[in-house]
């Protein structure tokens, strides 16, 4: 669950960025009031934790990155 919440949030940081880089447009600065404003910044936040907790996905072995259900 945690997994798959983190990689949600960094698709989502990487469409906002996506869209600062093509058009100079920040979703989430938009959305919440500003950059500065506190909601932004505890998105931007909870978003590089999550970048933060994916890296993790890199030293995992392939097996454990499945999840088993029954």
């Amino acid at each position: 669950m945690w997994n798959k919440l983190a990689l949600i949030l960094l698709i989502i940081g990487g469409i906002n960025w996506g869209l600062i880089g093509i058009f100079s447009f920040d979703l989430v600065a938009w959305i919440f009031g500003g950059q500065g404003a506190v909601l932004s910044r505890i998105i931007y936040t909870i978003v590089a934790i999550s970048a933060i907790w994916c890296i993790t996905f890199l030293f995992r072995r392939e097996d454990n990155l499945v999840e088993v259900t029954d």
